[in-house]
């Protein structure tokens, strides 16, 4: 009797256990396709996510592009404009310029040379050396009693150099001795006629160091009105021969 209490005993354990076994199999199995459900939509979560990123991304790129582009493009217009309206001044310049000159022009053969002195220049150079000034100055001295005048200043080169740099080379010298006695003795800008002609006019053969040497240089006439009544009096002033 005992025995086969026993063995019914172990048939229920046994039985337990595969009922066990068998809960836990059925649990698994109806588990498993919600897990990876889950798990495949975690994954299109996060790559929607990270398309929602690049999307956002790319957005924030396109519009820096363009608002760099809308500043740029800004930008430009107001370069263009600047370039315009300084295009525009210098239209007026050059028109009351040329006015200006024309109207001394029409006058010049009323205009007779009164005195002149010329400077010369080192090599390259467009600075005035203490000699230059010493000249200018005895020059400058017979501006106080003259009357109705002009200055005719000439800048000049020699013929070392492309046209185009002497062009300027010239303007520099011409322009150092307009400085000089416009500062000191207050010789107003209306009476200076100004021109630079590079190495177009030789004053010296340029075959040789003194004829190049007298070629860099700026000649100034005073020349006045003779309708004033005015008599002529022309005075030269030679280089000095401290000139460089």
């Amino acid at each position: 009797m005992n025995y086969r209490i026993s063995l019914c005993m172990a048939a229920a354990v046994a039985m337990v256990g595969v009922t066990g076994c068998a809960t836990k199999n059925y649990v698994k199995t109806q588990t498993a396709p919600i897990v990876d459900h889950t798990n495949q939509l975690d994954d299109k979560t996060a790559a929607n996510n990270r398309s929602i990123h690049d999307a956002d991304d790319r957005a924030t790129s396109g519009i820096s592009k363009a608002q760099g582009a809308a500043d740029s493009a800004s930008q430009n217009a107001q370069t263009a404009s600047k370039a315009a309206g300084d295009a525009d001044v210098a239209a007026n310049d050059a028109v009351h310029r040329a006015d200006s000159l024309d109207s001394v022009v029409k006058g010049l053969d009323n205009y007779k040379s009164m005195a002149n002195v010329s400077v010369t220049f080192g090599f390259d150079k467009a600075t005035l050396t203490k000699d230059d000034k010493a000249q200018l100055d005895t020059f400058a001295a017979q501006l106080g009693s003259a009357k109705s005048y002009i200055l005719e200043v000439t800048g000049g080169t020699d013929s070392t150099g492309s046209a185009a740099y002497n062009y300027d080379l010239s303007q520099r010298r011409a322009d150092a001795v307009v400085q000089y006695l416009a500062a000191k003795y207050g010789v107003a800008a209306h009476r200076f006629y100004l021109i630079g002609i590079g190495k177009d006019k030789e004053v010296a053969p340029n075959t040789t160091a003194e004829g190049r040497k007298q070629n860099r240089r700026v000649e100034v006439q005073l020349l006045s009105n003779m309708s004033n009544g005015q008599t002529t009096a022309t005075t030269t002033t030679a280089p000095g021969p401290g000139a460089n």
